[in-house]
Parts: structure tokens; sequence; C-alpha cells
């Protein structure tokens, strides 16, 4: 797994080197979305852009009031807006990542899709790649070393401040925001709205990314396997200071099915949390940690992608039932979405809230945790054998009683959901991981 991530930076420098050699320097593309320069009017954090390209105000008026340095940035919001970005992008201080990843079933690369279009100056960090090679858990957080070394080849150092988005809006890039707090750096910010609403806001992208980029990307997943390895790397220009309140476990989240101390939120869609929905990876129960409770993360983006306000933040989680006075820990598919969630509750002002990295991938895997759907709970000495019928019926028996399962799926899962009458909803309206 750790060589075959590797190898694809290394691969993709070859494919652009190919490519530099009919275009010798970063591309610009002027966005269709605008014909002539744009001007602003607006709030230095959350300026108005303004589509007919005629504004009210001078745009070194918005200069001046958009360019903040990120040393004087809120750390209590999350987000900035692009127009902020734009207008402090050449800020010296200022580390822009693309931090684009996507569900295996998209069949999207987003390291190709940095090369063909990304927010000028911004490096690729992989989310697959900066990881820990010691599990066979996705995207698991790596250790203070192997981020350290990673970052640090990527040329990010603890002065900087550091703005990450992705091609989807908000997805991926809340993962990366969380990692960074989780290794002590706040100064972090996502983009609201990501790639897509940077395009549609008529900014340019560049194409053709330099090989220093893509070099910078690939001596980020060579340093972190060298850490994993043992071998020296540097040299080190982050210093990370573990934050282990942000993190949780898969010993503290059965801790809390007993002790019930924090309230578990998970991200998934409700087909999946209720069990309805096989879930995108073979071999994983379907349904959710016992006492849990479901927000799906689209609930709490706006339709452009973009983190909805404070006032419909908390009606979101007040609606189910979400106590925002008492502590919370996030949870979803592998640990991506629950971020999101995470970065919300942030804009509420719980900055504390920690992520279950292993999330539904660890928990629904192994053998020995229980499994509630919206029926009941199941342990894994609930039921002794499963005697199947046909495709779409089975058995399970054990345990003094037997249970008709719903299964229209070829795979078969060690645990079942009552029969249901509905058609299942493989995918459901989003994935979520």
């Amino acid at each position: 797994m750790a060589s075959t991530l590797l190898s694809r930076p290394f691969l993709a420098h070859r494919f652009l080197k190919s490519s530099l050699s009919l275009t010798p320097k970063p591309q610009i593309f002027t966005s269709s979305f605008t014909k002539r320069p744009s001007h602003f009017c607006g709030s230095p954090a959350y300026l108005v852009y303004k589509a007919s390209g005629v504004g009210s105000c001078a745009s070194t008026f918005v200069r001046s009031k958009a360019s903040i340095s990120t040393q004087s940035m809120s750390l209590n919001e999350p987000v900035v807006s692009v127009d902020w970005l734009h207008a402090n992008l050449k800020e010296p201080d200022m580390k822009v990542l693309d931090s684009s990843w996507y569900m295996p079933d998209e069949q999207r690369n987003p390291l190709q899709e940095y090369q063909v279009a990304h927010i000028p100056g911004a490096l690729f960090f992989d989310v697959d790649g900066i990881s820990d090679r010691s599990t066979k858990l996705p995207h698991m957080l790596p250790s203070e070393e192997g981020f350290a070394a990673a970052v640090s080849a990527l040329g990010i150092e603890n002065k900087d401040g550091v703005v990450v988005y992705d091609g989807k809006g908000i997805f991926s890039a809340a993962r990366v925001w969380w990692m960074f707090r989780v290794f002590g750096h706040d100064r972090v910010w996502v983009l609201d709205g990501g790639l897509p609403r940077w395009r549609a806001s008529g900014y340019d992208v560049e194409s053709s990314a330099s090989s220093d980029a893509i070099l910078k990307a690939s001596a980020a997943s060579e340093a972190i396997e060298k850490v994993y390895q043992g071998q020296a790397v540097g040299p080190i220009t982050f210093q990370t200071k573990f934050q282990p309140h942000l993190v949780w476990t898969l010993e503290q989240v059965m801790r809390n099915v007993e002790d019930k101390t924090h309230q578990i939120v998970d991200a998934r869609s409700k087909a999946r949390f209720d069990g309805f929905a096989a879930e995108p990876r073979k071999g994983i129960r379907s349904g959710h940690v016992p006492g849990s409770k479901c927000i799906p993360f689209p609930q709490i983006l706006e339709g452009s992608q973009t983190l909805l306000p404070s006032d419909e933040l908390k009606k979101r989680f007040d609606q189910e039932g979400i106590t925002l006075d008492g502590p919370v820990v996030t949870s979803c598919g592998t640990g991506v979405t629950a971020c999101i969630l995470a970065l919300g509750l942030h804009r509420l002002g719980k900055t504390d809230v920690p992520v279950y990295d292993g999330s539904w991938t660890e928990w629904g895997g192994h053998p020995d945790t229980p499994v509630s759907t919206s029926s009941r709970v199941y342990s894994n000495r609930d039921y002794e054998s499963v005697t199947l019928t046909s495709p779409s019926c089975g058995r399970l028996t054990g345990g003094g009683s037997t249970v008709e399962p719903r299964s229209t799926s070829p795979h078969l899962y060690p645990y079942y959901i009552p029969m249901m009458r509905t058609s299942p909803h493989h995918g459901d309206e989003y994935l979520s991981s």
C-alpha cells in the first residue's frame, strides 16, 4: 500500500515533465464566468463578488480592507472566503494546499485534477500519502514525526498561515484542517466553497503545475515513508505539538458506549447509519455505534457547498437532539466527513471536538464491537451462523432467536438487519467517508 501511494507522485512527475516540454511555465487561465475585471465591495472577511464587473468600490479599497495578515486572522472562524484568499494569495506567510480526495467509487484522480487546474501557487497535499503507514485502515492520522517530515518537505513552517481547499467545495479539506490542528497548528482555515466557488467567482486557475510543486508532493510522501522505515529525514521546518483531546480511538468509543460521557454524531447518510444501505467498502457491517446520532454532512452545507451560518448550524444540531453545552465526538466512514461536522461545531464555538479517526471502517470491521440498526442492537455473540436460502433472503440463527435479514447484495456481511420491503439505497444520495 505504501509503495503504491509513494509511486503516484513520481508517476505524476514523469507525466508532468513531458507536458512541461510543451508548456515551459505554469499557465494562468481566466475564468469564463467573467469577461471584464472584477470589483468587490464589503467587509474584509466576506466580500461580495460583483458578477457584472461594475462595483461601487475601487479595487485598491478592497485590497486595503481585505488584505489581512494571517497573524491577525481569527482562530474562532474555521473558514475564509474566496475573496479574502484572492486578496491575500501573495502574502509571504500564506501557504495554500489543494487537499482534494475522492471516494474510490468516484474514480477521480485528485493529483491529475490538481495538474489540470488549481489555485495559483497552491501545493498538493496527498490525503492518502500523508497517513499512517502501519495500518491497513485508509488515510489514518500519521505519527508526529511523519507529519512533521511530510509538511516540512512541502515547505511549510510554523509561522505560516495555511488555507486548505478541495475540488468539491467542503469535503476532504476539512480533514486536513483537522490534521493540522491535531498537531498543534491552529492558524489553518478551510476555503469556504473550495475550488468550485473560486472558479465560479471568476478567479484564475493555474494549469501545468511546476516541477517544483510536484517534487514537493513527491518529497512529502517519500519523507513520511522514511520515517516509518526508521530512516533519517530532514531538514524539519515544522514542529508538531500533539493535541490528544482532538482525536479518539476505538477503545475510547467502546468506553463511551458504556459511560455515555460524549454525544457521538455520525456524518454518514441516514440509510447507512440505520443499516438499510450497504457500506461502500466490502466486508464492513451496516449500522452505527450504539447511542450515536446522525447528521449527514451535506445538511450543514449550503447548496453552494459552503458552511451554513451559525444560526442554521445550531438549528441542525438542535433538531437531532445534540446538546452543544455537552461534549461531542464526530464519526463517519473513514474519518473524512466527520471533520466537516467538527468544522461546523468549531464555528459554533466548540473548538475541542474530537474526531474518531478509524470511524465506521474500523468499528464496522471489528469482530467485537456492538452495532445498532434502526430496529435493535447486534453484537458478535448474538448469532452463531448465517444460512442463505436465496440471494435476497437469509436467516440468522443462534442466541435463542431467528431473524430474517434483508440482503440484495451478493456480498455476505457478518451482520444483517431485519427484512425491509423497501428497495436498497446503494450509495444513497451521496457518499461519505
